[in-house]
């Protein structure tokens, strides 16, 4: 079975944004699913909007393995700091990106890559947040927001390369 005629239907990662719910499938079969938070401005794939891209994508790069939970990364780089309330208190402006990232490319010519609506180039990625901001509503700048524990699971089950289908 193909979704759009893109991607293996058998292994892959099914982001629901109405629901905010990321699962993995393996085989075909559902295997586990995490809560996730998606970006506040809804769904659409244009270049500054902030929001969240729709159609298949797939993992394009893999970061972070071999950091300690809540590693702090800008810019994908490790910063050397752990997360932590007061970490947060003293940088309120900073839109977290902990633990893990798994940096998504568009499969879609026009819609999610290439020129004003490449997912890559927007540098939308799946990545851990402080875990308080995980609570059944979109509140990110496009990406997709998971637990750090939930993330690092996510990270170790699966490889760069798989298949993600992102939908309203």
């Amino acid at each position: 079975m193909k979704k759009n005629g893109v991607g293996d239907t058998e292994n892959y990662l099914d982001i629901c944004i109405a629901s905010q719910q990321l699962t993995v499938y393996a085989d075909g079969n559902r295997v586990v699913h995490y809560p996730v938070s998606t970006a506040k401005k809804g769904a659409g794939e244009l270049m500054g909007s902030e929001c969240t891209p729709t159609g298949w994508h797939k993992i394009r790069a893999k970061i972070g393995a071999g950091q300690p939970l809540n590693s702090v990364f800008v810019g994908r780089r490790p910063t050397g700091e752990i997360y932590s309330a007061d970490l947060g208190e003293q940088h309120p402006q900073r839109d977290w990106m902990l633990t893990r990232i798994l940096w998504l490319g568009g499969l879609e010519p026009g819609k999610n890559r290439y020129g004003n609506v490449d997912t890559a180039w927007r540098y939308i990625y799946i990545h851990g947040c402080p875990d308080h901001l995980i609570n059944g509503s979109p509140e990110s700048h496009g990406c997709i927001r998971m637990n750090n524990a939930d993330v690092l699971d996510l990270f170790n089950r699966i490889e760069a390369g798989v298949k993600v289908y992102i939908h309203e």
